[in-house]
């Protein structure tokens, strides 16, 4: 007599039970786990293998989802393993071996499984498997075969019977092509894939997919130039993705290759941190091998040469022994460029810079070839190999009169109309760097100086189209080399124009839309009128100062730039200290090295500072000379300019103050500043009520706690109620305040990745369309800041413009802590 499980009926049911529980691990992976085993024991039972290997599949989809990717490369080989079991079962779980294998670093071998699978399946399976393959051919950087994958398996899908199993595979195919797309740079096809594979997956009820669609909905928002949608993107995507740890690790892995790509460094480690640790747990080896990649770039952009060669050393064994070769140039580079942080330069290390450039042009990486040929090219000046240096530069410049079309490193060209096909495309700011070392070596520095004013020019028409002034100022890194050899150039000459000319164009392509045209000379004299403007400038090492005033304009060189950064230091860290003594010490030595040579031309007029590097950490009012002086700190001699041109309140200025939560003297401090204007109205202390007040105030004051953040400086903010209003939050508003008073320590810190762009909240303000900020540079008492915020204001009422009323209130209370920026000569009544 037959055992019930040996009825053809019940056999026909533990097969479709093993099929309904394989479709339930997209939904709830934990039930579909629990019910394939109960599945494949009843099947082992019974004997039937069909049932096994379903089960089996089933059990592995449910490990995949969460994120156990060795139990779900067990489970499949258990099942392909299974005696007896049909040929096409069999095939189906080498179809889901195809993906697990390449997480785990081995696509070359999830491709062999591939094929294996390939002659059991039927065409819709077939297409299915497409699907999975193109994601390791994606890993191995065969890009091209990878869509095309792709595009067979879609067109297959779209007119399949529309299972729910049918609906996973047409949304992964679109999710996968979306990404490929990614890669390459076509940021709009990779948008249109990935909100399709949303839409789908959404009516379909598969959640892991909608998940895995949003989350790369990061990634995108940065290539794309939207860094404030970016980490919106990035907060929904990780709530989304909580209790999914390898799937979040992944997303963080890819959001941060986006921020590295657009010169976000301390961003992106900040995500690596948290992935790469998750990583290694769920033995995601092809995600982890790429993220061990992008924190060599890491440690080498935030200079630690050391470590980016441990780390690149790390990645590229674990590359090399998951066969993936086209990333091996990659690795190579960041060691490369780290022998040559650490020197000396050596004629073999210029052979191997040219090796490496070589592979990655014949990679799938020619614009990151072209900047390392151009290294080489330099590197190779420095041994005096000029044969090896030309025979590079020449490489660079030989396609320069076809003129083709900048694109960032990574990045797709989608017209080839211009440019022959055996011609690489070379980024524009490498090419015309080449063309003017070329131009150098031939002693034509006419030439030199239009191949650099070239280059600046495209990489401003790029930056242009970016509104977010920290992807504007990371975006302007490109052009950073180009700007700095002309400076060279300029400094060569001791021409003070040129050198005036080229400190401005450096910082006029990083900045906000409003003050990047190019600053006159005569003009910024005219707006002068007694006072004198001093420009510093970084040749090197070495700091010089432009000086400009009524009578005359000229060039100082004046000190090491180490020698003044650490001075700078010292000073802050006395400030913080509160140690008198140690302040008055550290700040003598500061103006020894900054003001002293220019004293003779100061006098005691009043002072407009262009700063450059640590500069913009240095609160101006604690050197000696500057205590009773009017001082105003701005971006850029043209900024200045511009924010004079702002226009000013048409009567009585509306003026509007908030007190932040848990400052012991924010409600009298506001109560003294409204009491200085007429018809001056409190707000509440909260996010949307500050952001409303902007659009319609002509003088903003805040007094709160601030908190700055060097490493991500549009996060720093002002403490409210409900949070922090944070620079970011500021970039979506319509307008800004005339004048914007923070009472906040260490809200007028910031951090410039590229002069012309200081990054925090003074200069978010400004950007804004603000003429004026005060802000605190240092921690700051509490009962001194509101003595110092209640004289301001009352000489600002009386008429007097900030900058001089600011220089009187600090000298009146001893506290030197806050800072001008902006146009901060001009009153308000």
């Amino acid at each position: 007599m037959s055992t019930p499980a040996d009825e053809p009926g019940d056999l026909d049911r533990l097969v479709a039970a093993a099929e309904t529980a394989m479709l339930r691990s997209l939904v709830d992976p934990e039930d579909a786990m629990r019910a394939g085993r109960v599945i494949l024991d009843a099947a082992g039972r019974a004997g039937h293998t069909e049932a096994e290997v379903v089960a089996l599949r089933a059990m592995a989809l449910a490990a995949r989802e969460l994120g156990d990717l060795e139990g779900a490369e067990h489970h499949l080989r258990r099942a392909i393993a299974t005696a007896g079991a049909p040929a096409a079962r069999v095939a189906q779980a080498r179809l889901s071996l195809v993906t697990v294998r390449t997480e785990r670093g081995h696509p070359l071998q999830a491709l062999r499984v591939a094929a294996l699978a390939w002659v059991y399946l039927s065409p819709l399976d077939r297409a299915k498997l497409d699907t999975q393959r193109a994601v390791a051919l994606a890993h191995l950087g065969r890009h091209q075969e990878a869509t095309a994958a792709c595009d067979r398996a879609l067109r297959a899908l779209a007119n399949a019977p529309g299972t729910l199993d049918d609906r996973r595979f047409l949304a992964g195919g679109l999710l996968n092509r979306g990404l490929i797309h990614a890669y390459r740079g076509d940021w709009d096809a990779a948008m249109r894939d990935l909100s399709a594979c949303l839409e789908i997956a959404e009516q379909a009820g598969l959640r892991h997919l909608a998940r895995l669609s949003a989350a790369n909905l990061p990634f995108l928002s940065v290539r794309r130039g939207d860094i404030a949608g970016a980490f919106k993107h990035y907060q929904e995507a990780e709530e989304t993705l909580f209790g999914f740890p390898e799937r979040l690790a992944t997303m963080r892995a890819d959001f941060a290759g986006a921020l590295l790509a657009v010169h976000l460094p301390g961003e992106a480690r900040a995500m690596l941190n948290l992935a790469v640790p998750d990583l290694e747990a769920a033995g995601a080896h092809v995600a982890l091998a790429e993220a061990r990649l992008k924190l060599a770039q890491v440690e080498l952009l935030t200079g630690d040469p050391h470590r980016a060669v441990q780390v690149a050393e790390q990645a590229a064994a674990e590359l090399a022994a998951q066969e993936r070769t086209s990333w091996l140039p990659l690795a190579t580079e960041v060691v490369l460029r780290s022998r040559l942080a650490l020197g000396p330069v050596t004629p073999e290390l210029v052979a191997e810079l040219v090796a490496c450039a070589d592979a990655l042009e014949d990679g799938t990486h020619p614009a990151d070839a072209a900047a390392l040929r151009l290294e080489a090219a330099v590197a190779a000046l420095a041994v005096d190999d000029h044969p090896t240096a030309s025979a590079q530069l020449t490489r660079l410049t030989r396609h320069a009169e076809r003129r083709e079309r900048w694109v960032p490193a990574g990045t797709r060209l989608t017209a080839l109309s211009a440019v022959p096909t055996s011609a690489p495309p070379i980024p524009a700011p490498v090419r015309q760097h080449a063309l003017a070392l070329q131009a150098s070596l031939q002693e034509d520095v006419p030439a030199a100086f239009h191949a650099l004013r070239e280059g600046l020019a495209e990489v401003s028409g790029q930056v242009e189209t970016f509104d977010d002034p920290s992807v504007r100022a990371h975006a302007a890194r490109s052009g950073e080399r180009l700007a700095a050899f002309g400076l060279g150039l300029a400094v060569q000459s001791g021409a003070v124009a040129e050198v005036f000319a080229w400190a401005e164009r450096w910082r006029a392509v990083a900045a906000p839309a409003h003050a990047c045209a190019l600053a006159d000379p005569e003009r910024v004299r005219a707006e002068l009128g007694e006072g004198v403007l001093v420009e510093y400038v970084a040749d090197q090492d070495t700091l010089l100062a432009v000086l400009i005033s009524g009578e005359r304009t000229l060039l100082r060189r004046l000190a090491d730039v180490r020698e003044v950064k650490e001075a700078i230091v010292r000073l802050r860290y006395a400030l913080r200290r509160r140690h008198e003594a140690g302040v008055e010490a550290a700040a003598e030595e500061v103006e020894r090295l900054l003001l002293r040579p220019l004293a003779d031309l100061l006098g005691d007029r009043p002072l407009v500072v262009v700063p450059v590097g640590a500069l913009h950490t240095l609160p101006w009012g604690a050197l000696p000379c500057l205590r009773d002086r009017p001082v105003s700190v701005a971006a850029s001699a043209a900024g200045w300019v511009r924010a004079r041109e702002l226009p000013r309140p048409d009567g009585t200025p509306v003026v509007v103050a908030a007190a932040g939560p848990a400052l012991a003297h924010a409600e009298a401090e506001v109560e003294h500043v409204l009491a200085c204007h007429r018809g001056g109205r409190r707000v509440p202390a909260r996010t949307k009520a500050v952001l409303e007040a902007l659009e319609t105030a002509d003088v903003l004051h805040l007094a709160a706690h601030g908190v700055f953040h060097a490493r991500s400086p549009l996060v720093s903010g002002i403490t409210l109620e409900d949070g922090s209003l944070m620079a970011y939050d500021l970039l979506e508003a319509p307008r800004s305040a005339g004048l914007v008073v923070l009472s906040a320590c260490n809200s007028g810190m910031s951090r410039t990745p590229m002069e012309g762009a200081p990054l925090g909240l003074p200069g978010t303000f400004l950007a804004k369309g603000s003429s004026c900020v005060i802000a605190g540079m240092v921690p700051v008492r509490d009962e001194t800041a509101r003595a110092l915020m209640g004289i301001f204001h009352e000489l600002v009422a009386a008429g007097q413009p900030p900058d001089a009323a600011l220089a009187y209130a600090a000298a009146k209370t001893e506290e030197v802590g806050f800072v001008c920026f902006g146009a901060g000569d001009l009153a308000l009544y």
